[in-house]
C-alpha cells in the first residue's frame, strides 16, 4: 500500500494538531479577544508599494493607505478620497476636491499637496501612471483640499488610471525618489500599522483606525465604505502547510492564504473550516506569430478549436467549484467581457476542425515547440496536455523543458526553431487584467512592439488607440465587441480557462471581499466560536 501525502497529513493532525504549533503562537492566541483576526500569510520584507509590487506589500498598503479612486466589484472606477470632481469644457482639465474627514494616522489632515506628490511618485513606475503622464501638462495644488490635472489632450480614462494602485502618502514620504523605499507606514486608511508589535519576518499587527471616516456608500469591491468590524488583525508567518492547517483546526488562527490543493478534501471534511475562492486567474497559451506553422492564421485558428478547456481545468483543479471556462478575449468578469465571435467554443473542443485547419494552413510536419516550465506545476502539466492534444491530430509537438527563468529567456527569441526559437508557451494573469486593454501587454497586437509572440493587426490597434479617448463604459463595451471580433479571427493567444485558487478560513470569519491581486481586511467579521 502506498501512503499518500494526504493520508500522512490526516494522520498527523489526528495525532494532535496543537503539538505542531510554536509555543509562542499558542500562548499569544489564548489571550486574544474575539475581535482579533489572525491570518497565516507571507510577511513582506519591504513596505512601499512603489518600490515593490509583491502581493503582500499591496495587501499592507491597502490596509494603511487610502486611494483617490477605487474599482467597485464591477470594475467601475468610483471616487474614494475624492469628494467632488469635474472636467472642463475642453475636456483637458480635471479638478478634484478631497472629501471631508481625511486625516493621517499622526493626526494631521490630508491635503491636496499630499495627493499631488503621491500621483507624481506613482507615475514614475506604474504603467498606468507612465501612460497618463504622456498626456499630462501639469499636476498642481489649487488650495488645501483641491488639485488639478491639466492635459495636453483629452483623456477620458483618467479616473480609471487613478484607481490603479495609487496609494496616497504624506507629502514628505511621497517626495522621495521612486527607488527609495518609504518605511514610516503612516497612512490615512482604515488600519494603523503597529510598529511596536511588528516582528519582521514573523508577524505584523494592524489596529483599527478609530479616526477613519468611511464613505457613506455600501462597501463594493475596493470602493464604498471601508468599515472595519474587528479591533486588530495579525499576520503570522507560518510557512509549513501542516502547521497552518493544524492551527486553523485548533482555532488558533482564522485564515490561511495558500492551502495546497491536494489537501482540499481534508479541509472540506472539517465542519469548522471553509475553502473560499476570492478571485480567478485566466490561463492562456501564447502563440509565436512569426514562425511556422503559426505565421499562418489558419494554424492559429486550429488551436482555438483544438483546446478543450475543461480538460485543462481538470489538470488545474479536480474540483469544478474553482474553475470556469472563458470565451471572451477580455475575460469572464469584466465590464467589457462579451460574446462576440465566440462560435468556435465547443465543449470537448473540436479536434477534427483543428486538423482540417492545419491542413488548410499547409502544415508539413514542422516541429511545434512548447516551452515547458518544470518549476511551475500548473504550467508544466498544462503544457503536457497541450502537446498530447496536438500529437493526436498529427502535429509534431515537442516539449522544451526548463525552469521559468529559462523559459523567460527563450521566449524573447524571434528566430526560427532550429535557431533556438519557440512556438507556444503557457502562462496566466488575473481575469481583471484582461479588461485592462490599455495596460495589459498581451492585449496589444502591435507587431514588433507587442508582447512575446509579436501579433500584428493594424485594424485592431486603431480601435485600441481609441480606448483611452472614450469617457464611458458603454463606449468601451462597443469598442470591445469590435476588437474581440478581430482578435478571435487573428488569434494571438488561446484561453485555457479560469482557476480560482481558494484560501481557507474558519467559518466564524466572514465578510471577505474578493478582488484581484489584494487581500482586503475591512468588512471582515469574526463571530464568537
Amino acid at each position: 500500500m502506498t501512503i499518500s501525502r494526504r493520508n500522512l497529513f490526516k494522520a498527523s493532525i489526528a495525532a494532535g494538531a496543537a503539538l505542531s504549533l510554536p509555543s509562542v503562537l499558542r500562548a499569544q492566541t489564548a489571550a486574544d479577544s474575539a475581535r482579533t483576526v489572525r491570518m497565516a500569510k507571507a510577511i513582506p520584507s519591504v513596505f512601499d508599494p512603489i518600490t515593490s509590487t509583491a502581493g503582500g506589500v499591496y495587501d499592507h498598503a491597502m490596509a494603511i493607505y487610502d486611494t483617490l479612486f477605487a474599482f467597485d466589484s464591477k470594475f467601475i472606477s468610483r471616487p474614494q478620497m475624492v469628494g467632488n470632481w469635474g472636467l472642463s469644457d475642453d475636456k483637458k482639465t480635471y479638478t478634484f476636491e478631497l472629501r471631508d474627514g481625511l486625516g493621517w494616522h499622526d493626526g494631521t489632515p490630508v491635503t491636496a499637496a499630499d495627493c499631488v506628490a503621491s500621483i507624481r511618485r506613482w507615475a514614475q513606475v506604474n504603467p498606468a501612471g507612465q501612460f497618463m503622464m504622456t498626456r499630462v501638462r501639469d499636476i498642481s495644488k489649487r488650495d488645501e483640499k483641491t488639485f488639478t490635472i491639466a492635459l495636453k489632450e483629452p483623456l477620458g480614462l483618467l479616473p480609471d488610471l487613478l484607481a490603479k494602485w495609487l496609494y496616497v502618502m504624506r507629502e514628505n514620504d511621497a517626495g522621495r525618489s521612486a527607488t527609495e523605499a518609504v518605511s514610516a507606514n503612516i497612512g490615512s486608511g482604515p488600519f494603523r500599522f503597529d510598529h511596536e508589535l511588528a516582528k519582521p519576518g514573523a508577524s505584523f499587527t494592524y489596529n483599527r483606525n478609530d479616526r477613519y471616516v468611511p464613505r457613506q456608500e455600501p462597501s463594493d469591491g475596493l470602493a464604498g465604505g471601508k468599515i472595519v468590524k474587528v479591533d486588530r488583525v495579525i499576520w503570522e508567518n507560518i510557512g509549513d502547510p501542516q502547521t497552518a492547517i493544524a492551527a486553523l483546526q485548533a482555532g488558533e488562527i482564522d485564515y490561511y492564504e495558500t492551502p495546497p490543493a491536494d489537501l482540499f478534501p481534508t479541509i472540506a471534511g472539517d465542519p469548522n473550516l471553509e475553502l473560499q475562492a476570492l478571485y480567478g486567474q485566466d490561463f492562456f497559451l501564447r502563440i509565436n506569430c512569426l514562425q511556422k506553422p503559426f505565421d499562418n492564421v489558419k494554424a492559429r485558428q486550429a488551436l482555438l478549436h483544438l483546446v478543450d478547456q475543461e480538460a485543462f481545468l481538470q489538470v488545474l483543479s479536480s474540483d469544478p467549484k474553482y474553475t470556469n471556462t472563458v470565451t471572451s478575449f477580455f475575460g469572464s468578469g469584466n465590464p467589457v467581457s462579451n460574446d462576440k465571435n465566440t462560435g468556435w467554443f465547443r465543449k470537448g473542443g473540436n479536434p477534427e476542425k483543428a486538423r482540417q485547419l492545419f491542413e488548410e494552413a499547409g502544415y508539413a510536419g514542422e516541429p511545434v515547440v512548447i516551452l515547458q516550465p518544470t518549476d511551475w506545476p500548473d504550467g508544466s502539466n498544462t503544457s503536457q496536455i497541450l502537446a498530447d492534444a496536438l500529437r493526436k491530430i498529427g502535429i509534431n509537438a515537442q516539449l522544451a523543458p526548463s525552469d521559468w527563468n529559462g523559459l523567460a529567456a527563450r521566449r524573447s527569441n524571434k528566430r526560427r526553431i532550429e535557431e533556438g526559437g519557440w512556438s507556444i508557451f503557457i502562462t496566466s494573469e488575473s481575469d481583471f487584467s484582461r479588461g485592462e486593454v490599455h495596460a495589459t501587454p498581451d492585449l496589444a497586437l502591435n507587431g514588433d512592439k507587442a508582447w512575446y509572440g509579436w501579433p500584428k493587426s493594424d485594424e485592431y490597434e486603431v480601435l485600441r488607440a481609441k480606448w483611452v479617448e472614450v469617457a464611458t463604459i458603454e463606449e468601451r463595451k462597443v469598442l470591445a465587441r469590435k476588437m474581440q471580433a478581430i482578435a478571435w479571427d487573428y488569434v494571438p493567444e488561446v484561453l485555457l480557462g479560469q482557476y480560482a485558487a481558494p484560501i481557507v478560513r474558519r467559518r466564524t470569519l466572514t465578510g471577505l471581499i474578493g478582488m484581484p491581486d489584494v487581500i482586503i481586511m475591512w468588512n471582515m467579521h469574526k463571530a464568537n466560536a
